[in-house]
């Protein structure tokens, strides 16, 4: 058994998003609301997801907009004071994602005990933020510093926002990040959070990892899960569970419920 099965126990996992509210230092940040008001949140949210039956929940900082590749500490120090008032809510596994930012992405899933977390750890992009140049061997060597060697990496090998420099096909580039990197699973993503990925990379990346977990990243949808988990083996999911539809907006508990009895039924 993989890391990747042991962690989430299931078939195909399906991990629903926790997106904090904007924490203090970003500029969309209440200052009038607080901290009080962010853990309020994002225990509504955690609560919705695990009553709709999810996998696994996995706490970011989607708000965080513009965003960083050198995260404020302040952000990470409030992700993880929000995740230890929420520690004893949360019943499944969870994993965290500082965006954009690797190091403080391990360093948050190790102060929390989070099970996994999710980065761009690999390959170098033009992207919104400026030039993208993440290092794996870095990020690695700092879990097992940490003493979380058994920290599961989901390792997003198409960012959103950005262009890959690196003109190979995504299939390769993915196919090599395994070689070279050692992930527990491979994400591919759509263009911008909330977009889907392209089912012909889905299923160009899945042909070239057999042996790999890879999983949907972004922009599953309630009419989309099905013919997903068809060919990837698992899926993350945030802005179709919310009110609306909009990522921005609180997780609507009857989208969340009907997300995952469609995804069970597909699995």
């Amino acid at each position: 058994m993989t890391r990747f099965q042991a962690l989430f126990g299931v078939a195909k996992p399906v991990i629903g998003m926790v997106h904090l509210g904007a924490l203090p230092g970003s500029p969309l940040h209440d200052k009038e609301a607080g901290l009080d008001a962010l853990v309020a949140n994002a225990s509504a949210d955690l609560q919705a997801l695990q009553a709709a039956g999810f996998d696994a929940v996995m706490f970011g900082n989607e708000n965080d907009r513009p965003y960083e590749f050198d995260v404020d500490r302040a952000s990470t120090a409030t992700m993880a004071y929000v995740i230890g008032k929420l520690r004893d809510e949360i019943t499944v596994p969870f994993g965290v994602n500082v965006l954009w930012d690797p190091m403080s992405t391990v360093a948050l899933a190790a102060a929390t005990g989070a099970g996994f977390c999710r980065e761009i750890f690999t390959g170098t992009y033009a992207s919104d933020m400026g030039p993208w140049t993440p290092d794996a061997g870095k990020a690695m060597r700092y879990r097992d510093r940490l003493g979380r060697s058994d920290l599961v990496m989901l390792y997003n090998v198409s960012a959103e926002f950005a262009d890959s420099l690196d003109r190979r096909p995504l299939a390769d580039r993915a196919r090599s990040a395994v070689f070279s990197s050692i992930p527990d699973a491979v994400l591919v993503s759509g263009a911008i959070t909330g977009e889907a990925a392209r089912m012909e990379d889905l299923e160009a990346v899945k042909a070239v990892l057999p042996g790999t977990p890879v999983m949907a990243n972004t922009g599953v949808k309630h009419a989309t899960v099905a013919e997903v988990l068809r060919i990837a083996d698992g899926c993350i999911v945030g802005s179709a569970l919310k009110i609306d539809g909009d990522t921005w907006n609180a997780i609507d508990p009857d989208r969340a419920k009907d997300f995952m009895d469609r995804a069970r039924a597909a699995r």
